[in-house]
């Protein structure tokens, strides 16, 4: 899928200040404490959130790094929106990916948790609660078709150990709707910007997973 609009420095001239809020909210979201996971759905809603959180955080964040003090979440560029949609749901399916890939792993080899066919259930269920968000019919062909792609190959054993969180950073990196130029000088710092994310989310998960 090819983005219809890319940010490039010219457009900072272009935007204007408004309330960013939204962002704000996500930003501090993942501090909030939580219950124990105990079960299926918990984790499914873990999942779920904490996907969400880690793409609002670092898609919106590397957008608002990139354009300074003049930062804002709703532009009056209708095709720049659309741009920021189209990368938020690809960061998104992949995010969630990773994550479940994650927690099924870590529960096989620390849990001996062996009912692993669940992973592809949340995935689909996940999916499927999305559809009333509007996530788009095409993306959730796509990212059913990578799922299954992924899932042949998983090694479960040790996926948890040996960085999981990788494709999330490279969708970061491929969907973020920055000119090319301005992204290749800021690939390793928008890389290690999900890979710290993700650490927070799995210091949570490590205190709340009880199986």
């Amino acid at each position: 899928m090819t983005l219809k609009y890319k940010f490039s420095l010219n457009d900072l001239k272009k935007i204007k200040y408004q309330d960013f809020k939204t962002y704000l909210f996500a930003l501090f979201k993942a501090f909030i404490p939580h219950k124990k996971i105990k079960d299926l759905e918990e984790l499914e809603t873990f999942i779920q959130n904490k996907s969400a959180w880690v793409t609002q955080v670092t898609l919106y964040g590397y957008l608002k790094t990139r354009m300074g003090t003049r930062y804002v979440l709703h532009f009056d560029n209708e095709v720049f929106l659309s741009s920021i949609n189209k990368a938020k749901w690809n960061i998104y399916i992949i995010a969630i990916q990773d994550l479940i890939f994650f927690t099924f792993s870590y529960l096989k080899s620390v849990f001996n948790y062996k009912d692993l066919d669940n992973a592809k259930l949340i995935f689909e269920n996940i999916l499927e609660n999305e559809t009333k968000n509007n996530m788009p019919i095409e993306i959730i062909n796509e990212a059913k078709k990578t799922f299954n792609e992924r899932l042949d190959k998983i090694e479960w054993e040790n996926y948890y150990n040996k960085y999981p969180f990788n494709q999330s950073a490279l969708a970061l990196f491929k969907w973020a709707p920055i000119a090319d130029d301005l992204k290749n000088l800021d690939r390793k710092i928008v890389l290690n910007s999900v890979i710290l994310k993700w650490d927070i989310v799995k210091k949570e998960f490590y205190k709340r997973i009880n199986f």
